[in-house]
């Protein structure tokens, strides 16, 4: 037995290698863990099910016991610096394939990002039906009872609903063994177009025996699964992009050829908090930024609770004199722009409506740039509507086809970014809102669900999907390179692709499309688990007959990430007007630091369920808090700190009725009436 130990920044790795040349991640922690495993414990670092696999396991639905797992044995590795940390690729061979495992670290910080390449080294096709991104064994280690050290924590996701995680035992996800293996598995998946409409991709264990968490992302945008499970009384993990079983996902490798998974990545920490902390880190490293962003922009759009998708040029113009006298620096126009009537099922063309824009859409976006500010658009790249009068003229390979038909899907199409052509006409619409109006800002929306794939030109449905998918990242980074200064947007109905596939090329996240300020407090104040603040672009958009807590809780919803303000601004008093300024005026003072502020929840994993809620960020001396009191409660609450606080004030509103002390490592906060919110500074 040969152990090869790769730890560094807190993150211990060590691999081992069998005398029978069998490799075993063996330790994943914050801790140099020994497993206590016998001759017949072992645990493949890399899982592949090969299409007339014999699988030597009795697995049920479980991703184990694939032939070609047990028979790749250990070639080679090589362990190097790189620009970003050190680099291990670690390659396994037997007489058909070979795959190499990719583990990247990253300077100063606990994460690994992982991904696996399989290539076909023999004489025939083989057919790819399951490839774990990453795979480990022995998350459970420990004495203590499974349910007692064991919690896995697993972040729920819907429309207007988004970032809500639960904790669970595994005992109530429904896993209890009892003999020596179990054939129920604690599964995660997201099949289709949208990647985050049911859960975020990703999660995290707890081992509260060991005190080690570990938190994962799934950097994809499209099909992935993870699963927790076991192999001869051990729990692994096991996370993958599409597979067949799942995701109608095949792929056949010819000689030579060779097959790369989605890339993961995995963070350590003591509990939630450390191991988010180092997450947001790492995705500061990929996230997709240019210098504008970099500035944090304060962006008006015109749809949500004020235009709503009804853009006219009367309509719009005293917005933009008002958008531009309260801060916002760009102006996006929204959805609608392009149709005389319903907008919906018409997308596609992407020309202006002369009936709503009597002077042109030039002379509009002309006025926002005279106001000073920056003009920005909506479109939806990826979809072509059925009463497009494009839709019917063009050829079927433009669009995803299952059986022979066409995929509609609400009144949509599913353009396929695989085909060069439909890149081309999605370039020149984006070539034509810059030329001709002068956009430096873009919300790309994706508003349908187009099913697990298409049959063309694919070996499967869902490795045309996969397809898809990374053509469209590769056509926005075409934008990026050709146009550097522009602000991109990812939209997809809000958060439901709020994946660091997309986030990695785009500069920002609308966070939620929902409409209502007090269930939008609720997913504010966790987005920051699922996106970087400086990405997380969250509503704030007062109604005209909004009091001054409904607009203070409107602005503190954003204030601590990217404030897209909107709402009935041509309807606000001078009262309300000045309280949205002050929100603005603070955010521009603090925002150069929140790119630099690490995101925490002192009062543990955020619980859609909490009546009084806090997020908060550490700067070096400094935690600023967003703090809301949501329902009817008590008028003081205790937000525990894990340092000594010197003083605390409240930042906004500044005319507050309420009050925060500082007592010793907590902060005792009172706010007079419920479904109020203030944002904190305490000094440490």
């Amino acid at each position: 037995m040969n152990t090869l130990d790769f730890s560094q920044n807190g993150f211990y790795l060590q691999i081992d290698i069998a005398d029978d040349k069998r490799v075993v991640l063996r330790t994943l922690s914050k801790s140099p863990l020994v497993h206590k495993r016998s001759k017949h414990n072992w645990g493949p670092i890399a899982e592949i099910h090969l299409c007339g696999d014999n699988p030597n396991d009795h697995h049920m639905s479980k991703h184990t016991g694939g032939s070609a797992t047990f028979t790749l044995k250990y070639k080679s590795h090589k362990y190097y610096e790189n620009e970003i940390g050190n680099k291990l690729e670690l390659t396994l061979a037997d007489e058909k394939i070979e795959a190499c495992v990719h583990y990247q670290f990253y300077k100063d910080i606990s994460v690994l990002r992982a991904w696996t390449d399989v290539t076909n080294i023999g004489s025939l096709p083989i057919g790819l039906e399951y490839v774990s991104s990453f795979s480990y064994i022995g998350i459970d280690e420990g004495d203590l009872p499974l349910d007692e050290r064991m919690r896995i924590l697993i972040p729920h996701n819907a429309w207007c609903r988004e970032a809500n995680w639960h904790s669970y035992t595994p005992g109530e996800l429904g896993y209890a063994p009892m003999t020596y293996f179990s054939g129920k598995r604690i599964l995660v998946s997201n099949t289709g177009s949208w990647s985050a409409k049911e859960y975020l991709p990703m999660g995290a264990y707890q081992n509260l025996e060991s005190e080690n968490t570990v938190m994962w992302q799934i950097e994809h945008n499209g099909s992935w699964a993870w699963e927790i499970s076991d192999i001869d009384r051990m729990l692994y993990l096991k996370l993958s992009g599409p597979n067949e079983q799942e995701h109608d996902w095949y792929k056949e490798l010819k000689p030579g050829e060779s097959f790369e998974t989605v890339k993961v990545a995995l963070s350590l920490g003591r509990d939630f908090n450390d191991a988010l902390g180092e997450l947001t880190k790492y995705r500061r490293q990929i996230a997709g930024n240019n210098r504008e962003n970099a500035k944090l922009p304060v962006i008006f759009n015109d749809y949500m609770n004020c235009l709503m998708g009804d853009t006219t040029e009367e309509k719009s113009l005293p917005i933009i004199e008002r958008a531009a006298k309260i801060g916002a620096e760009y102006y996006c126009v929204d959805a609608g722009w392009y149709a005389d009537g319903t907008w919906w099922d018409s997308v596609g063309e992407w020309k202006p409506s002369s009936w709503r824009f009597p002077n042109g859409l030039k002379s509009l976006f002309d006025k926002i740039h005279s106001a000073g500010m920056i003009p920005g658009i909506w479109l939806e790249p990826e979809v072509m509507g059925i009463n497009c009068p494009l839709a019917k003229d063009l050829p079927d390979d433009w669009f995803f086809v299952r059986h022979g038909k066409r995929i509609i899907d609400h009144g949509r199409y599913q353009l396929d970014f695989r085909n060069p052509a439909v890149r081309k006409y999605a370039m020149d619409a984006i070539d034509r809102v810059v030329r001709d109006y002068g956009v430096g800002y873009l919300k790309l929306d994706y508003n349908i669900e187009a099913g697990r794939g298409t049959e063309l030109y694919a070996d499967s449905m869902g490795e045309g999907l996969l397809g898809h998918n990374k053509a469209y990242l590769g056509w926005l980074k075409e934008i990026k390179e050709k146009y550097p200064h522009i602000i991109i947007e990812n939209c997809s109905s809000g958060s439901l692709r709020m994946d660091y596939a997309q986030l990695s090329v785009c500069h920002l996240q609308s966070v939620s499309d929902q409409e209502d300020y007090r269930y939008n407090a609720k997913i504010s104040a966790a987005a920051s688990t699922a996106v970087i603040p400086e990405q997380g672009a969250v509503w704030s958009y007062p109604l005209a007959q909004a009091s001054d807590d409904e607009i203070v809780v409107n602005m503190v919803n954003s204030l601590l990430k990217r404030v897209h303000l909107s709402g009935e601004i041509q309807g606000w008093d001078e009262k309300q007007f000045a309280l949205v300024k002050e929100a603005i005026d603070l955010h521009k003072k603090i925002r150069d630091d929140i790119p630099k502020s690490i995101p925490f929840y002192p009062l543990g994993m955020p619980q859609y369920s909490q009546k009084w809620m806090c997020e908060a960020y550490k700067l070096d001396n400094t935690i600023r808090m967003a703090v809301w009191r949501m329902d009817e409660s008590k008028d003081t609450f205790e937000i525990p700190l894990d340092r000594e606080i010197k003083d605390v004030k409240i930042l906004y509103p500044s005319d507050c009725d309420g009050q925060v002390k500082a007592d010793g490592q907590k902060v005792l906060v009172t706010l007079c009436r419920p479904c109020t919110a203030v944002v904190i500074e305490a000094t440490l």
